[in-house]
């Protein structure tokens, strides 16, 4: 095994400390911006130091590559040389030095799982770890070449003690239709556990079990049509996938397995699974943020779960880059209070960054362009609901995007909720996202209230403005009953969400009633 250096990463004291929206930056020098790497990575100078050519590394070797001018990093059994990317990690420099001359694999994933590593240091590849993979007798997966070598087959575990017990599937037909039924064997499985992708002959069924993904796979033996149907059976945990033959003839076999087939592994380790989704609209909000409304393929079925976040993925320049985003559903838009239910379409609030990257891409996309949008990722549970009382919701700015989706759930189906209370912080009033909105909400809904604060009004404000304090805070936070079940979800920049923990363990808050929205 490969030594993983013990200290957590990031630092407790770093920049790099992940938060909603993304994690704070250090500042770059001037021409060390994303676009400035990319732009290096095509300049066909050798960042490698190899000459172009790719070795196997040994443990020994790795271990002697460790200095800032001779940095190497071993991610998921390839190892780069990242010494040229130094000056152009967000980060920092000493957030890399912390997985010098070792493998970075745990260390990167806590940070960054979601970013496209072998796009952004493809030129600094300088090989593979020289350790001979274990392949189970039983695993047939296509071997995929990148730059010519072989990568590190990752062998899935089996089910450890701790872990939901075995699932398992089976499948039988029609005339016109084949059934796949998986038997989770919980009975917490929903339609959100769920998450399916049929492209070419490739079928790909994920089912979400505690913090584990079970995995069904299959090349089909036989073309299906585009649309399928899912269904639940919530009290015995079991999934019918229901898929429509193209003709109507009878299959011996269903197909062969591919990646990952029939195995339960852990979801850290599942990887990211992305769909091509099409852009349908976008429609300004504030001065600098907009309404995207992508629609999912007719082959995939979705539904991202309360308080989860998916990746987002546009090739720029040639190389892909990746950015966190939390859909919104569309509740406060419409006159009903529960609007017709639609899962082909996800909604995103984004602000676009004039001078950034990845979003003025993203802006400049036209109706009917496409978006690779990932599986979802988040540890927000709806248990965390039952039997609530009040809730306390703290956003800044584009913090404001996973409390859409809470503020429909907790007020269409908790009945035990007596008080659910908005604080919105922004820096002026053309900042506020769906003001009219949320206000319509609290006339509406007498259990709701929302609170604007503002870090630099106009002298017409005669609302509340600064930043986020104890002052502000005791106020807002008011049991309903001097005991009733409590949960404050905070959402924003990082020195909010830091800032306003640590507040509210200072008010005597427990951990369980806070939650924190992270990305």
């Amino acid at each position: 095994m490969l030594n993983v250096p013990s200290q957590s990463f990031p630092a407790p004291s770093s920049q790099q400390r992940a938060a909603s929206g993304g994690r704070s930056k250090v500042p770059l020098k001037q021409g060390r911006s994303l676009m400035d790497w990319i732009r290096l990575t095509k300049s066909g100078k050798d960042l490698t130091g190899l000459k172009g050519r790719l070795i196997e590394v040994t443990e020994e070797e790795l271990k002697r590559h460790n200095t800032k001018d001779d940095c190497w990093i071993c991610i998921r059994g390839f190892v780069y040389n990242v010494s040229p990317y130094m000056e152009y990690h967000p980060g920092g420099e000493d957030e890399l030095m912390r997985a010098a001359g070792s493998d970075g694999t745990d260390l990167f994933d806590q940070v960054h799982r979601w970013v496209n590593y072998e796009s952004m240091l493809k030129e600094c590849l300088v090989g593979r770890m020289a350790i001979k993979p274990t392949i189970p007798k039983d695993y047939h997966e296509e071997k995929k070449v990148l730059n010519g070598m072989l990568p590190k087959t990752q062998v899935t575990d089996t089910l450890t003690k701790e872990g939901p017990g075995s699932p398992s599937y089976d499948w039988f037909q029609t005339d016109s239709l084949v059934t796949l039924v998986i038997y989770t064997k919980q009975k917490d499985i929903n339609l959100d556990s769920v998450i399916v992708d049929h492209q070419d002959d490739s079928f790909r069924a994920e089912t979400i079990i505690k913090d584990y993904s079970y995995i069904i796979h299959i090349g089909l033996s036989h073309e299906i049509q585009e649309d399928f149907s899912v269904r639940v059976i919530e009290n015995v945990g079991k999934i019918e996938i229901v898929l429509k033959k193209k003709e109507n003839t009878s299959w011996k076999r269903l197909g062969h397995p591919l990646e990952n087939h029939n195995s339960l592994i852990p979801k850290k380790d599942t990887g990211l699974n992305y769909r091509k989704c099409q852009l349908i609209s976008k429609e300004c909000v504030t001065h600098d943020t907009k309404l995207f409304c992508l629609m999912l393929p007719p082959s995939t079925h979705l539904q991202v779960p309360i308080g989860q976040h998916v990746y987002l993925k546009l090739t720029i320049t040639g190389t892909e880059i990746v950015k966190p985003y939390t859909p919104v559903s569309d509740f406060l838009l419409s006159e009903l209070k529960e609007p017709v239910l639609n899962n082909k379409y996800i909604y995103f609030l984004i602000k676009i960054y004039a001078a950034g990257l990845f979003t003025p891409e993203l802006d400049h996309l036209q109706i009917g362009d496409f978006v690779s949008v990932s599986n979802p990722e988040g540890n927000f549970k709806i248990s965390q609901f039952q039997e609530l009382e009040d809730l306390f919701l703290l956003a800044a700015g584009t913090g404001f995007t996973p409390m859409v989706k809470i503020l429909n759930y907790a007020l269409t189906n908790i009945p035990s909720l007596r008080k659910v209370k908005l604080m919105f912080f922004n820096k002026t009033e053309d900042d506020i996202i769906w003001r009219s909105q949320l206000e319509k909400l609290a006339f509406k809904d007498k259990r709701f209230q929302v609170e604007f604060v503002l870090s630099a009004p106009t002298s017409e404000w005669n609302g509340k403005q600064g930043h986020i304090s104890p002052g502000l805070l005791s106020e807002f936070l008011k049991r309903s009953l001097d005991r009733s079940k409590v949960l404050i979800c905070i959402c924003g920049p990082t020195p909010f969400t830091e800032q306003g923990i640590r507040l509210l363990q200072d008010l005597n808050f427990s951990k369980d009633e806070i939650h924190s929205f992270t990305a």
